[in-house]
């Protein structure tokens, strides 16, 4: 790949691998053996780190070191250098000083790879390393992390860390203004989101479209020709350290991000007329799939849709564009379920992310489809608008010329990460041993005998003293099971796209003594559950799992919530075979486990195992897809000729 580093506006070229490309290097991630030579290297860096004399005067000496780093680029010496420096910082500032697995995690990033370190291991401190580095050495550097919260927390908590080495730090927000994020991306080191870098970038792309040369901008500039530079968010892609990287890189990459222009006021008399048409369409006329959530006309759906045509306006006589608007109608009634794929605030349909559990207030739905839904649940329809510009998270993340990660859980997607981004993974050991025991999975017949056994676990665990945090996939299995607690006269808050602005005083207090918690899968991830003192004596917090997830991973997520950092915790899954993740995945022998007199003990492992292949495969092939679309659309938006 060629890179543009001296360009105005530093970037990637995008890869011109194809999809034979991918999956060899998928097939040959999984074929190599552990990185044990990179482990080996980070270890030593943090041997020499510890060596490092104490400075006492910490800016002087980084100011030194500033022109050795761009002079020699990332020697072991100089790196063990600025760590030292930055460790000594975080001492005098926040009185904590990063443990030796940490200096090794921090040097994996430092070298473009992905750090997959255990929960609660101080994956925010341990950032601070490459990203001071770097800064050190003089790229700008972009932290991503999730959401809002979680980037103003760590570039509070972090800044004096880097202030103390002469750095300045920046944090973009939703709702700023230009001139603020223009600011915040003019930090040696910028704590930002996903969605928002994303969205910073298409605008860049906008300004730039594919002329992006320093000669033609800086003419433009002396001859007084718009002056695109001064326009201009972010200053290119230099390095990027991704948290939770499983989650934005994977989960997230499903969809991509698209900036819209405006369209036309919406068609509420088309798409009730649409509904209404829909929901007389009965099981002869489409078939639900419901583990591709996809809708297919049948043979006799197209014939009927087509005698209808004739009495309906102009826009159902094209046999392709009244198909597409059925299709959508009947995704809007079958597929799509309140509080569960989207929830209805403030009179305005809000799109929950199935993997976080949180809502994504300013994304929409496609092709009518978010429109449909508007109009299934009552509320103004607004309208479809034209696409401007449009990425993939895996063409975003690729054009960075350098790009790291971390997160907790990365190991089942490790050969997607390193064929699409190139991230090669290694695995980072604990400061302490784990102290995590799995109390293994029940499996029961009904979801109403999966809710009592969940409301028993809780009580035990309240008589014996212990917190608890009880994980659900949607806001209305929260709230079923808030009803079912309620019903048992047990005490518990709900954590869900409802109350996401309580998020992090919630898990704060997760680790209270008798504290329930029943949360989505958002459950404050990225927020430490401290437990009170007499709590770790009792045996800490205990998570109950509810529903499997899509991705093994996400069920990792859940259980790391406790025995963090060598406290102690257990986990447990109660689950049905009615849940939706066996019916959706492993329909054949879900019916069959239905049907058993008596259910066996390890019959949740194999509908798990079962389940979680097929969704896995069905996730990874729709990323595929969409990277695939965003190539094919690539040169349809005709002020650019690129995909934005």
């Amino acid at each position: 790949m060629s890179e543009r580093a001296c360009a105005a506006y530093a970037e990637r070229a995008d890869p011109r691998d194809t999809a034979l490309d991918r999956h060899l290097l998928a097939l040959a991630s999984r074929l190599k053996r552990p990185l044990s030579g990179a482990l080996r290297r980070a270890s030593r860096i943090s041997e020499l780190t510890q060596r490092q004399a104490e400075v006492l005067d910490l800016e002087k000496a980084a100011q030194e070191l500033r022109p050795l780093l761009l002079r020699h680029g990332f020697q072991p010496e100089l790196v063990a250098r600025a760590f030292a420096l930055v460790r000594a910082a975080a001492g005098r500032t926040l009185d904590m000083r990063h443990f030796p697995v940490q200096l090794a995690g921090g040097h994996l990033m430092l070298a473009g790879m992905l750090a997959e370190m255990e929960t609660g291991e101080g994956k925010t401190l341990t950032a601070t390393l490459p990203a001071a580095t770097a800064a050190l050495a003089g790229m700008p550097v972009h932290v991503v992390t999730v959401n809002d919260y979680l980037a103003r927390r760590d570039a509070d908590w972090t800044g004096p860390v880097y202030e103390a080495l002469g750095l300045t730090v920046g944090v973009t927000q939703h709702g700023q203004s230009p001139e603020e994020r223009r600011a915040a991306y003019a930090a040696d080191i910028t704590y930002c989101t996903n969605k928002d870098l994303g969205f910073d970038y298409l605008r860049d792309a906008l300004i730039l479209a594919s002329r992006t040369g320093q000669a033609r901008l800086r003419l433009e500039k002396l001859l007084g020709r718009g002056n695109r530079l001064e326009r201009l968010l972010l200053r290119g892609l230099h390095f990027a350290i991704v948290d939770e990287a499983d989650s934005v890189l994977i989960d997230e990459a499903r969809t991509p991000l698209v900036i819209s222009g405006g369209g036309a006021d919406g068609d509420q008399a088309l798409y009730a007329a649409a509904l209404e048409i829909c929901r007389k369409l009965d099981e002869t006329h489409f078939q639900v799939d419901r583990a591709e959530r996809a809708i297919r006309l049948t043979e006799a759906g197209r014939a009927y849709l087509g005698e209808l045509a004739e009495a309906l306006p102009a826009a159902w006589r094209s046999a392709r564009a009244r198909e597409e608007l059925a299709q959508q109608g009947l995704a809007a009634l079958h597929l799509y379920q309140l509080d569960t794929h989207y929830m209805v605030r403030e009179g305005k349909v809000q799109i929950i992310d199935e993997y976080t559990g949180r809502v994504l207030a300013d994304r929409s739905w496609e092709r009518g489809l978010h429109q449909l839904v508007e109009v299934k649940e009552g509320c103004e329809v607004t309208g479809r608008r034209s696409t401007l510009a449009r990425i993939t998270y895996q063409r975003l993340f690729g054009r960075y010329l350098r790009l790291a990660g971390m997160t907790g859980t990365a190991a089942e997607v490790a050969p997607e990460l390193e064929a699409v981004y190139g991230l090669k993974m290694a695995r980072v050991p604990t400061n302490r041993p784990s102290r995590r025991s799995d109390r293994g999975a029940g499996l029961y017949t009904t979801r109403g005998e999966k809710w009592n056994a969940v409301a028993n676990a809780v009580a035990r665990m309240i008589r014996s003293g212990r917190p608890v945090l009880v994980g659900t996939r949607s806001v209305a299995a929260s709230e079923e099971l808030s009803h079912i607690l309620k019903a048992n006269r047990l005490e518990h808050v709900v954590l869900n796209a409802r109350q996401d602005g309580e998020e992090a005083s919630i898990v704060a207090r997760a680790g209270e003594p008798r504290r329930v918690t029943v949360a989505t899968n958002m459950a404050g991830r990225g927020t430490d559950i401290k437990l009170a003192p007499e709590v770790a004596a009792l045996g800490g917090l205990h998570v109950i799992l509810t529903e499997f997830h899509e991705s093994k991973r996400i069920d990792r997520q859940l259980f790391g919530r406790c025995a963090r950092q060598g406290d102690p915790g257990s986990h447990e899954a109660i689950v049905s075979v009615e849940d939706d993740l066996f019916r959706r995945h492993a329909g054949p022998l879900t019916e069959v486990f239905a049907a058993l007199p008596a259910l066996p003990a390890w019959g949740a492992g194999v509908l798990r195992a079962a389940a979680q292949k097929s969704a896995e495969a069905a996730n990874a092939h729709d990323r595929r897809v969409t990277m695939q679309e965003d190539r094919r659309l690539d040169s349809a938006l005709a002020f650019t000729g690129r995909g934005e």
